[in-house]
Order: C-alpha cells, then sequence, then structure tokens
C-alpha cells in the first residue's frame, strides 16, 4: 500500500513565475493520476521529472482556467511525443467539447484516443474503478458546477503466516491464493483451519480526498470521513471570510473545521491568493482547530 502525492501548482488565479496554479500528481497503487491542469502543468511535470507517459487519467475538478487551461498543452504535447495510450479525462459536461474545439480551430488533432467522462450529478458517484483503486466525486459549492475526488485503495490480499503454513505439510503453494482471499482450508482428514489461523490483516487501505474551489460546505463531511490524506482549498484567511462566501471559496480556519469534523489525519491547504505574501499565515491560522496541517507548496510531496 502507497500513496504519493506531489503538488505541481498550488496558487489562485493567475499564474506567475513563482506560483502555479493548480495541479497536482498523484501516486497510489503504481497508478498516476493527474488531478486538475492549470497554465504551465506540463512545464511543472518537466520540472518535478515525471515521465509524461505514466499519466493516463485526469481529473478536472471544475472549468474555471485556473484549473484546465493547461490540459489543451499537455494533450496537444503528449501527440508530439508519439503517444498511443488512451487518455481518460474525466470532469464536469461541457469539458469535451472545450478540448475537441481548441483542437478544431488550431486544425491540430490527438493522434490517439481521448475518452472524456462528463459529469453532471450533485450526488457523489463513483466514476473509477479497476482492481485496486476506486474514485468518487464529492460534490462542492463553487461559482459553477465543481467536484472534488475522493480516491481510496481497495482492501488487500490477506498477509500469508508462512511459518504457521509450514505446520501442515498438505498446504502447497498452489493453496497460498485461495489464503490471501480469506478462504478457511480443509485438511485431507476432514478439519478446517480457519484462515485467520494462517494468515495475518492486509494492510490498512489509503485515501486522499482532493476538495478543490468551494464555498465552507460540511455536508461533504460524511463522504471524506476518516482519509489519511485531505487536500482542502483556502484561498483566504478568515479576515477576508466575506469575500470567501461572495466568491465561493473557504478560509484556512474553515477547512480546518472541515478537516476536524471528518476526523481526517492531515490537512494539507492551499489555492492561496495573491494578495497573501507571507502563506505561513494560512497554516498558523488552519493549526487554531486542526494542528496537523501542512502548506501546499510547488515540488512538496506528501507520502504515505
Amino acid at each position: 500500500m502507497s500513496l504519493k502525492v506531489t503538488i505541481l501548482g498550488c496558487h489562485s488565479a493567475t499564474p506567475r513565475t513563482s506560483a502555479h496554479p493548480t495541479s497536482q500528481l498523484l501516486e497510489i497503487q503504481n497508478r498516476f493520476f493527474l488531478i486538475d491542469c492549470g497554465e504551465g502543468t506540463q512545464v511543472q511535470l518537466r520540472k518535478y521529472k515525471i515521465k509524461f507517459s505514466k499519466i493516463k487519467h485526469i481529473f478536472i475538478s471544475h472549468l474555471h482556467g485556473d484549473h484546465i487551461f493547461g490540459l489543451i498543452g499537455l494533450i496537444s504535447t503528449f501527440r508530439l511525443l508519439n503517444r498511443n495510450a488512451k487518455l481518460h479525462v474525466y470532469g464536469p459536461k461541457g469539458i469535451k467539447e472545450f478540448i475537441v474545439t481548441q483542437l478544431r480551430l488550431s486544425h491540430s488533432f490527438a493522434g490517439y484516443p481521448i475518452e472524456f467522462h462528463e459529469l453532471i450529478s450533485k450526488e457523489s458517484e463513483l466514476i473509477y474503478e479497476d482492481e485496486k483503486v476506486t474514485v468518487h466525486t464529492i460534490p462542492l459549492s463553487h461559482r459553477i458546477y465543481t467536484n472534488g475526488f475522493l480516491f481510496r485503495e481497495k482492501i488487500g490480499e490477506r498477509k500469508l503466516n508462512i511459518s504457521a503454513i509450514k505446520k501442515h505439510s498438505e498446504i502447497e503453494i498452489c493453496d497460498y491464493q485461495n489464503l490471501k482471499n480469506g478462504n478457511d482450508y480443509q485438511l485431507e482428514n476432514g478439519e478446517i483451519i480457519p484462515n485467520e489461523n494462517l494468515t495475518s490483516n492486509p494492510l490498512k487501505p489509503l485515501s486522499y480526498a482532493f476538495c478543490s474551489d468551494t464555498s465552507y460546505k460540511e455536508d461533504i463531511v460524511p463522504i471524506i470521513k476518516n482519509v489519511d490524506l485531505l487536500y482542502h482549498e483556502t484561498t483566504f484567511l478568515n479576515d477576508k471570510k466575506d469575500l470567501a462566501k461572495t466568491t465561493k471559496h473557504s478560509t484556512a480556519l474553515q477547512a480546518a473545521k472541515i478537516a476536524k469534523l471528518a476526523n481526517v489525519d492531515k490537512l494539507i491547504i492551499g489555492h492561496y491568493s495573491s494578495r497573501y505574501k507571507d502563506i505561513e499565515a494560512f497554516k498558523t491560522e488552519a493549526q487554531e482547530v486542526f494542528h496537523n496541517t501542512e502548506l501546499a507548496i510547488e515540488g512538496k510531496t506528501f507520502e504515505l
């Protein structure tokens, strides 16, 4: 079990030489998921030595420019790198038109298959699943339709207790997978050996919740309850809570309240407004409510 988040961009609105808009790369169970794709994302991917070919799934929270304007450039670069693998793009309804129109008007083409998964539901829904990972949406409250994303590992196989297994000569290597799957073992004399006598519990599945632009929204708490790692936007400090309400963003204090209510293990905050020159103030404010808070900083990784 492993989970790693790399911050590619963590500021709001316009990109600057030292401040890039939202984008993250999540590595979970050897899958590489790009989350949001603000302007300059592909440059950040190169800067932090992330191989483009590993990205097969991109999740876009909403269609504001600081979360999507880097996507068309990345898609075009994939073609220049002779990509053949299918790309899956998950985002609000309209994202396909947004990309296809730019390709058409610029007389460009991808040259590889792109499958768009357009989202419209205002309820949490499963949008991705394979044998090891699931992804659900987290409905948020912003000025336009917006989702966060909840990434969870599935419960893994049970761990073999080899010393206990070797006490029973009838158990062969070909039986190991059944034991990993949680099955009991029946000896030739009919005796049943409980699985828990031959194996131990699998490692705890890890989870990551990404909450993009949103006003304070307590009804997301049941969705993200007990996650290991939560990213929650904090565009403003509490001195601008009225502006946060008007623009449907959150303060550091509000993000910390969500983290505390959801009983998460660790909180990452980001999406800082450029009006603040000292982002340490965000951490100070959040830690008044939720101590285990860290700042999103470009190039920083959070690994479990």
